[in-house]
Parts: C-alpha cells; structure tokens; sequence
C-alpha cells in the first residue's frame, strides 16, 4: 500500500460509518443496548421482518394510530377537538398538561375510591406526600397476589413482541404512592381501585414509552422529594363497556414543580380490544 492510498483509506472508513449511522436516531432497548431506530420501528427488527407495518404493531410502545383506538371521536368530544395533542409516545395531553386541582389545602393525606352507577371502579382522588409513600413490596405488607379479577378481564398470553399478556390488574391510585396511608386498601382485590388494563399502558415507564406507570413515577419522585401532591385518576367508558377506553391522569404539586393533565389509552399493540367485555383478538 503506498503513501496516498494510506491516506485514503481512514477518510473512506470515515464516510462508511457516517453513511451506516446516518438517517435515524438511537434509542435505548430495555437491556441498555443502542438500537438504530425508524420512528417506533427498529431497523434490526425490520431486517428480519421488511414488512414494517406488521413490526410497527409490535414495538415498545403503540403507533399513533393505535393510540387513537383508545381514544375515539366520542372520548376526545369529551376533551374538546382542540384540547388535546399526541405526545408521540402512546399517550395524549390534556388542555395543555393543566389541571384544576389544587394541592395547598389544609388536609392529612388521603386517598379515596368511587364507583359509578353501573359499579364500575370510576373517580379515584388522592393527598400524597412522603408519609404516604410505600416502600415495601406487597407481600411484606400481605398485599399480594389475589385470585380476584375485575370486569372484562379475559387474559391471553404468549403474545408476540414486548408485552406477553394482554392484560394487568390495573390500579386506579397505585401501591407505591398511597400504599402507606391508614386504612386504604392498596391491594390487587380492591374492586374500587382496579380495572382491567393492558399491561403496556399499566406497566410503560419511560420518557419515550408513556404508560400510566411513566406518570405515576413522576408523583413518587415528587413525594420522595417531600412534595405534597394532589392527585386524581378516572377510568373512563364509552356507554356501558366493562373495559375502560383509556385512563386519563392528573396531578398538581403544591409548589407547581409538578403538574400534568393525561390520557392513556388502554391499548396494546398486538391485541385489538372489544372493551365492552375485553375479549381481545391478535393483530396481524
């Protein structure tokens, strides 16, 4: 090799590992490993698989056209045509991430569950701060395992992609942030604070994958921070479904270091969703 083609040939290296990274951007998996990604589609991903809309359904979190299943006309008439936007991560903002709720009030925390007309578990509104925070797992506070499900909940497994169950017991307030309030009943069979809940939106955490556990780790963060927050979480239904559409979140700091207004569509991207009795069929 002479002089010049030596020079040439880091210049050439060069160009090759510009043109390979180039073109999209790096997100990290859930093992911490970067992977080149097209959207919510990953390119290793879609090698295997040309067909990207079939990988589009199965990816971390829902496509915007998923999202938008659970949450239809009739759902976003609720929320005004112009209030809301998607955050292109699964869940949509509500009236520009502002809420009414008002956390400097003169009140212990607290945390309270209703139910609708139907018995539906419905409005659930909570007083959190530090004392509130439960730091324990369930089975160290015998609030384990229950053979109880609530309505709607026809389980499926062995999914394909990320999440291998359709559905969770899904919490209205969670373990985590009322769990050490006397008297509450955090556990999975309180029927007044569980719904049935895809385990994509119950259990997504991240920034670029929100689920409701990605909000509910902003409330613990704020609590940890000795913050007192006020917070409230609605299930809601179209007509007399057992299965709630979407879950809508909220939450205000008495600081306002923390506030959001949130809806999280309960959907799951490789299962389509009858919610009125939660039976479910595979994406294809």
């Amino acid at each position: 090799m002479n002089k010049q083609q030596r020079f040439r040939l880091p210049i050439i290296l060069a160009i090759l590992l510009v043109t390979l990274l180039g073109g999209g951007h790096f997100a990290s998996s859930s093992f911490g490993q970067a992977t080149k990604t097209q959207g919510n589609i990953s390119l290793f991903e879609k090698a295997k698989h040309p067909n990207a809309k079939y990988i589009a359904s199965y990816s971390n979190y829902p496509t915007s056209q998923i999202a938008f299943e659970g949450f239809p006309d009739s759902i976003q008439k609720k929320y005004g045509k112009d209030n809301f936007r998607y955050n292109g991560h699964g869940a949509f903002i509500i009236n520009n991430n502002q809420t009414d709720l008002d956390a400097n009030v003169s009140s212990a925390p607290y945390a309270q569950n209703t139910v609708d007309s139907l018995g539906r578990a419905s409005v659930a509104n909570a007083l959190v701060n530090k004392t509130s925070r439960q730091y324990r797992n369930r089975e160290q506070t015998n609030n384990g395992a229950t053979n109880w499900a609530p309505p709607g909940y026809q389980q499926r497994s062995n999914l394909r992609g990320t999440y291998k169950y359709a559905y969770n017991r899904g919490h209205l307030l969670g373990y985590a942030i009322v769990g050490n309030i006397s008297g509450f009943d955090a556990s999975e069979s309180n029927q007044q604070n569980i719904v049935t809940e895809t385990s994509w939106a119950n259990q997504a955490g991240s920034k670029d994958n929100t689920g409701q556990n990605y909000y509910e780790g902003l409330v613990r963060q704020a609590q940890d921070q000795n913050r007192t927050v006020r917070y409230r979480v609605t299930p809601v239904y179209e007509g007399n479904n057992q299965v709630p559409t979407g879950i809508q979140l909220e939450a205000k700091s008495s600081d306002m270091a923390l506030q959001f207004n949130v809806y999280v569509p309960n959907v799951q991207g490789n299962i389509i969703i009858n919610y009125a009795n939660g039976a479910t069929t595979l994406r294809k």
